[in-house]
């Protein structure tokens, strides 16, 4: 059975709403919501992807799941049919929710890992590089995510499910993940006891202490909640988005290389081979002397300090 990835017909959609919530943004004195230079960064970024992930996902995505898929049950002595039971789980509806369902708890480890480890993190960090959250922002993508992003879900084509389902849940999940960029929908009441919403999202895109490393989730935020990375908005703290290492540039090429470049120069404040690969694959901000720290470090001294209104929720 053959499915066609729903990206493929999101992107002129993800345009339109682009320019509609833009012009939207200019008659509702909302000038701040949308800079020109950081805009057109990011529909670069977004052009790049656009054009570069096809030809990767065919090698890094496509493959990968046809071949873990037929590796784990080959036409003899097939781990799935002798082991497991089963070949494959087919294309039943109910099949469909489940697959979507663990897309989106590996979605929730892929995308932590991208904020826990810095290499990961140089590579996702062009997603939050920009001091504003909108539509434009949501395409803002680093190029190089897709190269690893795999890695995360292939245990999902291994144990049964069709590896052309996998594709088009990853792509319900991209569509969901575009449409949270937004500051134009409120709270959404009891939706917000299940799925991530636009404001949960908002918490996730805050450089403020309270909400860093926050809301990875992907359709639903259970994964933060179980896991204690779940922040809710909110109102009394003004939020500032970005983060706070920014490549202060609008070169496409300084933006998704900036974070690289501060860790090889990391890297050489050391001569110890553990410091070196503790910059590369350690937490942002770890350091050997102490002279930063890591958002878990600053969390942890802050909820020990005596600073009023800082809302830190209780160490995990």
């Amino acid at each position: 059975m053959d499915f066609t990835n729903p990206l493929v017909y999101g992107v002129p959609v993800f345009l339109g709403l682009i320019a509609l919530e833009f012009a939207y943004s200019k008659s509702h004195k909302r000038k701040d919501l949308y800079e020109s230079k950081d805009l057109m960064a990011s529909l670069g970024m977004g052009i790049g992807s656009a054009i570069i992930a096809p030809l990767i996902k065919t090698i890094s995505a496509i493959v990968i799941f046809n071949v873990v898929y037929e590796l784990f049950n080959p036409l003899v002595d097939g781990v799935r049919t002798n082991i497991m039971g089963w070949e494959s789980f087919g294309y039943a509806w109910y099949i469909w929710i489940l697959c979507q369902l663990l897309d989106d708890f590996s979605y929730y480890w892929f995308h932590r890992q991208n904020h826990n480890v810095r290499f990961l993190w140089a590579a996702h960090i062009v997603h939050h590089s920009s001091d504003n959250f909108n539509l434009g922002t949501a395409v803002r993508n680093g190029w190089f995510t897709i190269l690893y992003k795999p890695f995360f879900y292939m245990w999902i084509p291994a144990i049964g499910f069709p590896p052309e389902m996998v594709v088009v849940c990853l792509g319900i999940e991209a569509l969901w993940q575009f449409q949270l960029h937004t500051v134009y929908v409120p709270k959404l009441g009891l939706i917000e006891k299940i799925f991530n919403t636009h404001t949960m999202h908002q918490v996730h895109h805050a450089k403020n202490i309270e909400y860093m490393d926050k809301n990875h989730g992907g359709f639903l935020n259970i994964f933060d909640k179980v896991f204690g990375t779940w922040k809710e908005l909110e109102e009394d703290i003004d939020i500032e988005y970005g983060v706070t290492t920014p490549p202060e540039s609008y070169n496409l090429f300084k933006i998704l290389t900036h974070e690289y470049s501060d860790i090889w120069a990391d890297m050489k404040k050391s001569k110890k081979w553990s410091h070196k690969f503790m910059y590369v694959f350690g937490a942002p901000g770890w350091s050997h002397d102490g002279s930063t720290l890591t958002i878990k470090q600053i969390q942890k001294e802050l909820r020990n300090s005596e600073i009023p209104n800082l809302k830190l929720e209780p160490e995990v």
